[in-house]
This record gives C-alpha cells, structure tokens and sequence, in this order.
C-alpha cells in the first residue's frame, strides 16, 4: 500500500509556524532562525493568506534591496499557495514538489490546515521506506538482516 501524507504528519508532527500577514520581514525571518525552519505560513484568523519562504526572503527582500524592517511579509509572501490533501501518497506530493520546484506544500483538508511538509520530510520518507523493503527483501532470499 502507498504512503499518504497522512503517515508523514503522524510521525512527525502536526504543529504549524505561522504569522499574521503585517508582521515584518525581519520579525518573520528571525522566528524562521529561532525554529529551524525555511517557511512559515501566512495566516489571519484560521485562514490560509500564503507562504513565506527563504526563497521569498532571498528574491523578494534581499535581492530588491527592501527594508525588512519596514517591509511585511504580505507584500513579499507566496500568496494562495499550491496546498495537497492529507490523503494523497507521498509520491504524488513529491512529483508536486519537483514538477512545480517547490519546497513547501501546505497540507489541507476542507478549510482545515492539517501540517506542511517539506521536501526534506518527502525525501526523509522515501529513503525510509525503501531501506525497509530493501532489508525485507534480503531477509527473504537470504535469511539475513542489514545492518
């Protein structure tokens, strides 16, 4: 059976990083270093405005030669970004991923944000998945586990 995305944000967690679309570049990025994390979502009231990426802060602030102090993050974020159900397989998610050159996909069910996961999180999976059913297919021709 295929993974879904679903199996992803069970292991790994369904918190969300998000900030209000006023809030500055500056007070984005600086939250972004403190998590660990390449993107927040960009929210108002439950909904989903957008996304704010290092590649939003890398083209759209830093390359243009704006403010981040005085420039917020609505004016330079993804807006309505590509979201994918909990319930699609990994697989799919990663030819999103790679067909559009994304790193991010907001995952979504109904109006409900459910998680994001990142490319990291796909390929983190896949490698997982395929070390397992490498290991079980030696197991069974030669009776021997992998190490």
């Amino acid at each position: 059976m295929l993974s879904q995305l679903n199996n992803i944000l069970e292991k790994k967690g369904r918190t969300l990083h998000s900030i209000p679309p006023q809030a500055s570049v500056l007070d984005a990025a600086r939250r972004m270093k403190e998590l660990g994390i390449g993107a927040m979502l960009v929210t108002e009231e439950a909904q989903l405005l957008g996304i704010f990426t290092e590649r939003d802060l890398l083209c759209r602030v830093v390359a243009e030669g704006l403010d981040p102090s005085s420039t917020s993050v609505s004016e330079v974020m993804t807006p309505e970004p590509q979201c994918v159900s909990p319930f699609i397989t990994v697989e799919n998610a990663m030819h999103v991923i790679t067909d559009k050159r994304f790193r991010h996909l907001p995952v979504v069910e109904g109006d409900r944000l459910e998680g994001l996961i990142s490319i990291g999180d796909l390929a983190r999976w896949m490698v997982g998945t395929q070390k397992t059913q490498l290991e079980e297919l030696v197991r069974a021709v030669k009776g021997v586990t992998l190490r």
